[in-house]
């Protein structure tokens, strides 16, 4: 197929007439320079504008537009644009230059969605929940344990733009090392989705490591000696933070699956089989979060039967212990109704005798529960 062929196949218009839509944003828009977040014409939201060609970067032009209309004269290469939590006036022009479906553009800049996958035209929208273990000194009740956020990806044939939501999940990092090695860089958009993803179920796995941690401790205290007076609380807050875990991470299976298995016009050949390798990555994350909730059930089941054994153990002990009280009262509330002819009433070793009584029979009761472990 033509150079001009390709390029009509990736933008869904004519060369002359991308080109065209392209210089005319050109004049729409001023040039300043976008390496500077807080000077970009599209707001402080943009984070970087990176030209690669061959898997290598490329000096960027000034100007975004710009950059885009060189990468599609070529007919090779792309632009990866990051963006953090942009507006509606700050999205807007990107929409418009890279032909963004308005559907897809509203779940990006709105976000709280659920990881999915999504084809328009030639254009992929791809969103993943991203999760950031909340480092904690003793975890309590109300600690905070995972922290989420997102990531929306649109990846065309020319084009990735990366926007990302939360306090976490940099991409920077993932940039450098995709850089590094430019083969793989070289396979376009694609390759960078995989990144992400791959880069976003590794957190998965880094997190739930850590909340088995967590999970280890809570186990431990429940089964301790004095297990029965654990805080609860702390069992049913890692029950949330594991749901808020699931939320993000069960979802991504069938995109990750529709990326491994499915043809994407949009995702080279090659890299499905990285996508597969992402995917078993994902399951096992999978089947580890539904280990967590059936065994923080169990734990808490536990804890409530230790609760309820510890309160059979205390009413047993009031009981036996008040068994033990009764004979002196009987005893004291007989003697204490004030008739002349009563028992040794008037004999000189009647006193001793009653309380020798007394002392005998609550020895006896004493012996008797201690035996059968009410004391």
């Amino acid at each position: 197929m033509s150079m001009a062929g390709n390029l009509r196949k990736v933008t869904g218009l004519g060369r002359v007439g991308s080109l065209r839509k392209v210089a005319r944003l050109a004049r729409r828009r001023p040039r300043v320079d976008l390496s500077h977040p807080a000077r970009s014409p599209l707001g402080s939201s943009v984070v970087n504008c990176v030209t690669y060609r061959d898997g290598v970067r490329t000096p960027t032009s000034s100007d975004l537009v710009d950059a885009v209309r060189r990468v599609r004269r070529r007919g090779e290469g792309f632009v990866w644009l990051g963006l953090h939590e942009p507006t509606d006036q700050e999205f807007a022009g990107i929409a418009e230059l890279f032909d963004l479906h308005p559907l897809a553009v509203e779940d990006a800049i709105e976000a709280h969605q659920r990881p999915k996958l999504e084809r328009y035209d030639e254009t992929l929208f791809a969103v993943f929940k991203t999760v950031c273990y909340v480092e904690h000194e003793e975890l309590t009740a109300t600690s905070e344990v995972v922290d989420t956020g997102e990531i929306m990806v649109f990846a065309g044939r020319d084009f990735v733009i990366t926007v990302r939501h939360g306090r976490h999940g940099s991409l920077g990092p993932l940039r450098e090392e995709l850089e590094s090695t430019p083969e793989q860089l070289a396979k376009g958009p694609s390759a960078v989705l995989h990144a992400i993803a791959d880069h976003v179920v590794d957190d998965y796995l880094t997190v739930t490591d850590s909340v088995q941690a967590d999970i280890d401790q809570v186990e431990t205290d429940v089964f301790a000696e004095n297990g029965a007076r654990a805080d609860p609380g702390r069992i049913y807050q890692l029950k949330r933070e594991v749901l808020e875990l699931k939320r993000a991470v069960v979802p991504l299976g069938r995109p990750l699956e529709d990326l491994a298995t499915r043809p994407i016009r949009a995702v080279d050949p090659e890299i499905q089989a990285y996508f597969r390798d992402v995917s078993d990555h994902l399951l096992r994350v999978t089947e580890q979060i539904a280990s967590f909730d059936e065994l923080l059930n169990s734990i808490l089941q536990a804890h409530l039967a230790q609760v309820t054994v510890a309160q059979n153990e205390d009413m047993r002990k009031i009981t036996a212990w008040a068994a033990v009280i009764a004979v002196p009262t009987m005893v004291c509330g007989v003697y204490g109704m004030n008739f002349d002819h009563m028992p040794e009433l008037h004999w000189r070793f009647g006193y001793p005798l009653v309380l020798v009584a007394i002392s005998v029979a609550c020895l006896v009761l004493y012996r008797g529960f201690r035996r059968n472990g009410w004391l």
